[in-house]
């Protein structure tokens, strides 16, 4: 009987110490606006399997601000592994003396749109007129922040001239326009083809492809991405090459599917209350995209010049972009899967 007992100990503590193991060995990710369209190749990659074929346990977490700051924090402080966010966050946290990397590369534009309330879409007609006005952002220190400074100085304008105010992304966004807390803002799909669909808004700088991109931003920019901390890359080479699989087998999807055929992956909760309007909406911004999760060529080049007109952080210090990124990991996917 006491052999028995202490037979029965030995296993509940091994099932105890596997559990253990086996949870330890989840890879969580926090999405700096799970619902926006610029971030969809984490869903995308979790509704099309390609995490479990990797043989990863992922979490993906919704950043409930919707702002990618927000997300960057909670790397730092090691409650996630990853981020999907903005590639631009890793240059600012080199220029605060911290280490991250953008590992896999999902777009080289912002996916953004600056959006003027309709009601003084007649007097804001370029950035020059952001003087006295609130900025909507999703939050201060959050991209939008920093590409709605970067056009404001880039007008002419000081930072002092302009007030950013943090009103996050979808509902919380349109309520801030609709009831006049801001006049301008930055925002993303499918927020922007709901808003000028209602006429509540409309467009003053697309941000959503290649060449609008360039004619705002002098560059391309590569924006969202999947990015990590650069000591947790190093000491976890095989879960990171296996999400790099993942991710670009995800971009290849993306590059060789319609938007009618991407969108019929997706839960109906996450394109809202008009599917077609949402494939519309997409088909038209899928450019913004890479096509393999490969870091643009001059790309980190473009990002780097529009935090140095106003971000405190990046201002006068000497930035090695070369550790800002890395596309070690997808280029070994695109070897090994050639699709």
């Amino acid at each position: 009987m006491k052999i028995l007992k202490q037979f029965l100990i030995f296993i509940s503590f091994f099932v105890f110490l596997s559990t253990q193991i086996f949870a330890a060995e989840k890879i969580s990710i926090v999405v700096g606006g799970i619902g926006k369209q610029i971030y969809l190749p984490a869903k995308l990659t979790e509704a099309l399997g390609y995490f479990k074929e990797q043989g990863l346990n992922v979490e993906l977490i919704a950043e409930q601000s919707q702002a990618g700051v927000n997300a960057e924090n909670e790397m730092i402080a090691g409650v996630v592994q990853g981020v999907v966010g903005f590639y631009d966050h890793t240059i600012d946290l080199q220029g605060k003396g911290k280490e991250a990397m953008s590992v896999v590369q999902f777009s080289q534009a912002p996916g953004e749109v600056v959006l003027v309330s309709s009601k003084f879409a007649d007097t804001i007609k370029s950035p020059k007129d952001f003087k006295g006005k609130t900025l909507g952002v999703t939050g201060l220190g959050s991209s939008t922040n920093f590409l709605m400074m970067y056009l404001s100085v880039n007008a002419g304008l000081k930072p002092s001239d302009v007030t950013p105010l943090a009103v996050g992304a979808g509902n919380t966004f349109i309520a801030a326009m609709k009831q006049g807390k801001i006049e301008v803002g930055m925002t993303t799909e499918p927020t922007v083809s709901t808003m000028v669909a209602n006429g509540d808004a409309k467009i003053l700088i697309d941000q959503r492809n290649p060449e609008g991109t360039i004619k705002s931003l002098g560059g391309l920019y590569p924006a969202a991405c999947l990015y990590m901390s650069t000591k947790w890359i190093n000491s976890h080479p095989e879960e990171v090459q296996k999400l790099a699989n993942a991710f670009y087998k995800t971009m290849r999807f993306i590059d060789t599917h319609t938007a009618a055929e991407i969108t019929a992956l997706l839960p109906a909760d996450y394109y809202g209350d008009s599917k077609e309007q949402y494939i519309k909406s997409l088909a038209e911004s899928k450019r913004m995209f890479t096509k393999d999760g490969v870091m643009p060529q001059g790309g980190p080049e473009s990002v780097l010049k529009v935090l140095q007109a106003f971000d405190e952080a990046v201002i006068g210090k000497k930035i090695d972009l070369s550790k800002t990124y890395t596309t070690k990991y997808v280029k070994a996917a695109a070897a090994k899967y050639k699709l």
